[in-house]
């Protein structure tokens, strides 16, 4: 990693190769819609926001989620929206489906 950089790779998809494949190449305009997609170490796609050129995507939030992905894959417990480090998760089962307004509030 250089310093200042990012830990992980960046590339660039000029031909939209990759782009196509993810559904976000833009053929007419040649180029890629702004797309984010959170794979897991096996491969599997997470999570995935798709915008228009205009908005710009939250880093804050995409660091949350991976954070909250990574504490699933971790201890299987499922985190509530908003969910930072250290706070509540949820228990997983059937009598939280429909139900986690009665386990969880804001901000816990």
């Amino acid at each position: 990693m250089v310093e200042g950089g990012v830990p992980f790779p960046m590339l660039s998809d000029t031909g939209g190769k990759i782009g196509t494949k993810y559904g976000v190449y833009d053929a007419d305009e040649g180029v890629n819609i702004r797309g984010r997609f959170l794979i897991d170490p096996d491969g599997v796609i997470q999570a995935m926001e798709i915008l228009t050129p205009p908005v710009g995507r939250n880093f804050k939030e995409l660091i949350r989620q991976v954070k909250a992905f990574q504490h699933v894959r971790e201890t299987g417990e499922p985190t509530p929206a908003g969910w930072e480090p250290g706070k509540k998760t949820l228990k997983p089962g059937p009598d939280l489906v429909g139900n986690v307004w009665k386990t969880w509030k804001i901000g816990e």
